[in-house]
């Protein structure tokens, strides 16, 4: 049996100064393509998403997804030793990460120019909330924060309230343009010799994000109405409640399946001319009309019943799931897309989800979540401090 082959960024190296979510998005799928990630926290509890929640064995869930396959290592960067062991590492990184407060990294020394001045290879990233330029530069930035500036919160809800997005989408874009902008910036640096800077806000990768309806509103003079679980400016496209109390949402993406809905599942063939609903324009006009019509032959069936028409019928259909059925879903299991990883506390392990792109013959590290400071002393040694000096800085709470 061959052996697999070696995972596409062994020997990278990345430093990160790094918390919550978007950074440690981003560095974490390094690490599962085989990156070093040094993971530089503050002594005495390190990044604080470790105590979002404590669900996960006593760990925090995000953390728990986020930090898997890192190295941690404890450093008060405020100290003139701890910002020296940066440096130490950053000699010999390829990568360095921050998210920090804003301002903060310049005034570690840490901006992106200052960094390249001293170290040429080296390939800063930096996610901020809204850029390190322009009037809001200075502005703290959290999730939710940014769905309410971008307009998403606008667009996601009922037509009575807005809702948040049920995840963190603005740090999930944020923590995925930071991923494929150093991977672009790692090729540069390798086919060039240049090593460009990343900047990325989430601000600016939630604005990409929004870009279907930023073109709806700017050029059709106003934006995609709040429909819940409907399709803003598609119908039929929404959920359906089954004879037996379960949602199921069903999809309508042209006339040719619009007529098959109308002839095959509906019953009532006649409605594919009926001028309410001739055009896909025509049927978001009447979209309470023609979910009324459906309703009622969704309330004839069960739930495996309709999805089962549907699937004949050739209309895309899913039921809406619950967390516990996602993760139980045959999709995910019968393709052993769950492994099992280590977290600090426990010989329980714990089940990851396998990352999204399967690279052939590549099988992705799926390493331990770190204790904060666990790495801290191997880290040192490496840089060639001894155990009486790693000591004595740990006392000192440089490290800890």
């Amino acid at each position: 049996m061959p052996s697999p082959s070696p995972l596409p960024l062994a020997g990278i190296t990345v430093v990160s100064l790094e918390q919550a979510v978007a950074a440690p998005f981003a560095t974490r799928q390094l690490a599962d393509l085989g990156a070093r990630v040094i993971k530089v926290e503050r002594p005495g509890g390190g990044d604080f998403a470790r105590r979002y929640d404590t669900t996960v064995h006593g760990q925090a869930s995000y953390f728990v997804w986020l930090n898997r396959s890192k190295e941690s290592l404890t450093l008060d960067l405020k100290s003139p030793e701890g910002r020296e062991i940066l440096e130490e590492l950053l000699a010999d990184a390829d990568v360095f990460v921050q998210n920090l407060a804003p301002g903060a990294a310049a005034r570690l020394n840490l901006g992106a120019d200052e960094l390249q001045k001293r170290h040429p290879s080296l390939i800063p990233c930096t996610v901020t909330g809204y850029g390190t330029d322009g009037p809001w530069a200075d502005r703290k930035a959290y999730d939710l924060l940014v769905q309410c500036q971008t307009g998403l919160l606008q667009l996601t809800g009922t037509p009575d309230e807005v809702a948040r997005a049920g995840i963190s989408v603005a740090d999930i874009a944020g923590g995925m343009y930071a991923y494929s902008g150093i991977l672009s910036a790692l090729y540069t640096r390798a086919t060039t010799g240049r090593a460009p800077t990343v900047e990325v806000s989430l601000f600016d990768a939630l604005a990409e994000w929004m870009g279907q309806p930023a073109y709806y509103t700017r050029y059709g003079g106003s934006q995609p109405p709040r429909v819940g679980a409907r399709h803003a400016t598609i119908a039929p496209y929404g959920t359906f409640t089954a004879s037996d109390g379960k949602d199921v949402l069903l999809s309508v993406q042209n006339e040719r399946e619009w007529a098959a809905l109308c002839r095959d599942f509906i019953g009532r063939p006649e409605l594919i001319d009926d001028p309410r609903f001739a055009t896909g324009s025509d049927r978001v006009v009447h979209r309470d009309a023609l979910d009324a019509i459906i309703s009622v032959r969704f309330a004839e069936l069960g739930s495996a019943a309709a999805m089962e028409l549907l699937d004949r019928t050739g209309i895309a259909n899913a039921g809406v799931n619950s967390v516990q059925e996602f993760l139980d879903h045959p999709v995910l299991t019968e393709r052993g897309r769950w492994q099992d990883i280590e977290v600090p506390g426990t010989a329980e392990p714990v089940q990851a989800l396998l990352p999204p792109a399967v690279l052939s013959d590549v099988t992705p590290r799926m390493g331990p979540v770190p204790e904060a400071g666990e790495h801290t002393a191997s880290i040192l040694a490496e840089l060639g401090h001894g155990p009486e000096a790693i000591a004595r800085l740990c006392a000192d709470g440089v490290c800890r």
